[in-house]
C-alpha cells in the first residue's frame, strides 16, 4: 500500500524552530517566496533552511516533537484505507528522517520510502536526492512484495483534497498511545500563528520578567491574584486545604512526622508552587534534575534527590519530622499527555499518611518541559505564555500506615495513589517510566545531571 504524505510548511517550522529559532524566522520571512513557486523548489527551500548544518547523530525531531502533529492531522478515512493493506509501504517527498519515525512507530507501517538527505562528516547539507531515487527504491519494494505474495497491489493516494474533507482520527482508535512528545510549541505552527508567536516574543519576554517578580516577591495571598491579572490563573477542586492538617497520634512513629506528605503527579516544575498557592503555604520539593537557574529562581524550597532510595528516604524523613511540608512526585519526570507513569513507592514508607494531588494545566503556547533540551529554560517558556491555568485538585487523605505494618505492600499502595490521581484527571494509568520517556524522546535512560 503506498500513501503520499502531504507537505506542509508548520512540519519544517516545528524542526526548524527545534534546532534554532532564527531558522524558523527565516522560514517564515520566505512563506511569501514559497507560494508563489514550484511545488519542487518550494520543496528544496525548505529543507536546505531547516536542515542545514544539524548534526545528523543527534537528530531526533522526527521521533520525539513531529508524531504529536502529524498524529493529529491523520484522516480517519485515511487511516482506515491504510490498514487495509497486509503489508503497508508508506511513500512520502518529504525527507525520510522527518517520517518513519511517526510511520514506523505510531501507524505501524513496515516500509516507509521518502528522500534521503545528503551529507558532509556528519553533518547535513540541506539537499536531499532527487525524487526519482525514492522512486526506483519503490519500484524495487513493489516487486519483492509482489514475488512474495504473488497477489495484486492496491495503491491509496491521499491528496489534499482528501485530508480537507476527512474527519481526524479519535484519539481512542490510535494503533499506539501517543504518550510522549518533545519540543516547546504547543500549537500548530501555521505562517499565521507563527507570525503572531514571533510579535509576541518581545512583550512575553517582559511579561516573564515582571511575573517572576511578583512570585518570588509577594506573599502568595499577594503574588497570587497579581497574576492571575497578567493571564497565569489557577483552579482549586476537591478537599479544603483546612481539613487537610495533619492528624495527631500518641504513636511515636507517627508523632514525629509533624510535616504533610503531598503527592502528586508532574505536568511542569512549576507544580510545587501552585500546590503552595492552594494550600497558602510554602512546600518544599524534592526534584531530580532540576537547572541551578529554576532552583536559585523557585519561590519554593528544592530538595535534590540522589536516586539513592537509603538516602532520600532519611532525607525526606527529616524534613517532615522539622515540621515541613512536603511535595513530592513519584513519576520521576513529567508527561504532557493525559497519562500517569508508574509511581515510585519510596513516598509509602515515609509518613502515616499521605494527601494525593491531581494537578493538570493548559498551555497557550509554548511547552514549559523538556527531554532534549536546556532545563534551564523551562521557567522562561512557561512564564512568556499568553495565558495558563493550572487545575489543583486535594483528594481525600490516603493510610499509608499499613505499609508499615505490613498489611499492605509499597508497590500496591503506590498503584492504588496512582489510580485515585488518575480517577480524579481522567488520566490514564501507565507502567511508563522516566527511562522509557527519555529512551523515546532524548535517546538515553535520562540519568544524566541536571541540564544545563
Amino acid at each position: 500500500m503506498v500513501v503520499e504524505v502531504s507537505i506542509h510548511i508548520p512540519y519544517f517550522m516545528l524542526v526548524a524552530w527545534r534546532e534554532w529559532f532564527l531558522r524558523g524566522l527565516l522560514l517564515l520571512v520566505l512563506y511569501p517566496l514559497l507560494c508563489c513557486i514550484s511545488y519542487e523548489l518550494r520543496l528544496k527551500i525548505m529543507v536546505l533552511v531547516s536542515f542545514c548544518g544539524i548534526k545528523k547523530k543527534g537528530f531526533r525531531v522526527g521521533r520525539s516533537v513531529l508524531p504529536k502533529f502529524f498524529m493529529e492531522d491523520v484522516g480517519l478515512e485515511g487511516f482506515e484505507a491504510l490498514n487495509k493493506g497486509s503489508k503497508k509501504v508508506c511513500v512520502s517527498k518529504m525527507p525520510r528522517v522527518m517520517v518513519e519515525g511517526f510511520l514506523k512507530d505510531y501507524l505501524e507501517v513496515d516500509v516507509v520510502i521518502g528522500r534521503e538527505l545528503k551529507e558532509f562528516n556528519g553533518y547535513y547539507t540541506g539537499f536531499m536526492e532527487e525524487e526519482g531515487k525514492a522512486m526506483e527504491r519503490l519500484e524495487l519494494e513493489l516487486i519483492k512484495i509482489e514475488d512474495k505474495k504473488g497477489s495484486d497491489i492496491e495503491i491509496y493516494f491521499m491528496t489534499e483534497k482528501d485530508k480537507r474533507i476527512s474527519n481526524p482520527l479519535p484519539r481512542e482508535k490510535y494503533p499506539r498511545p501517543l504518550v510522549f512528545h518533545d519540543g516547546r510549541i504547543a500549537f500548530k505552527p501555521t505562517p499565521t500563528n507563527t507570525t503572531f508567536m514571533f510579535m509576541w516574543l518581545p512583550f512575553g519576554l517582559i511579561l516573564a520578567i515582571f511575573r517572576l517578580i511578583i512570585a518570588v516577591s509577594l506573599p502568595y495571598k499577594a503574588s497570587s491574584p497579581i497574576l492571575a491579572l497578567t493571564g497565569t490563573k489557577w483552579r482549586l477542586k476537591g478537599v479544603h486545604p483546612s481539613n487537610l492538617s495533619p492528624k495527631s497520634s500518641s504513636d511515636h512513629h507517627a508523632s514525629k512526622r509533624k510535616g504533610q506528605l503531598y503527592v502528586g503527579n508532574h505536568r511542569t516544575l512549576i507544580d510545587a508552587i501552585y500546590v503552595s498557592f492552594a494550600l497558602n503555604k510554602s512546600v518544599s520539593v524534592v526534584a531530580y534534575g532540576v537547572s541551578r537557574i529554576s532552583e536559585i529562581i523557585s519561590p519554593v524550597k528544592t530538595v535534590k534527590v540522589t536516586r539513592n532510595r537509603e538516602v532520600d528516604g532519611s532525607m525526606m524523613v527529616k524534613k517532615l519530622s522539622q515540621g515541613e511540608s512536603v511535595f513530592i512526585c513519584p513519576e520521576g519526570t513529567t508527561c504532557r499527555e493525559p497519562y500517569l507513569l508508574r509511581f515510585s513507592p519510596l513516598f509509602t514508607e515515609l509518613s502515616d499518611e499521605i494527601v494525593p494531588v491531581a494537578l493538570n494545566i493548559h498551555v497557550s503556547m509554548f511547552y514549559a518541559t523538556t527531554a532534549g533540551g536546556s532545563k534551564s529554560l523551562d521557567p522562561l517558556y512557561f512564564l512568556m505564555n499568553p495565558s495558563t491555568c493550572y487545575e489543583v485538585e486535594l483528594l481525600e487523605k490516603v493510610d499509608t500506615s499499613v505499609v508499615r505494618k505490613g498489611e499492605c505492600s509499597s508497590i500496591d499502595m503506590a498503584n492504588h495513589v496512582q489510580r485515585q490521581i488518575g480517577k480524579a484527571l481522567g488520566f490514564e494509568c501507565t507502567m511508563l517510566s522516566r527511562k522509557d520517556k527519555y529512551m523515546i524522546l532524548a535517546g538515553n535512560d535520562g540519568s544524566a545531571g541536571p541540564s544545563k
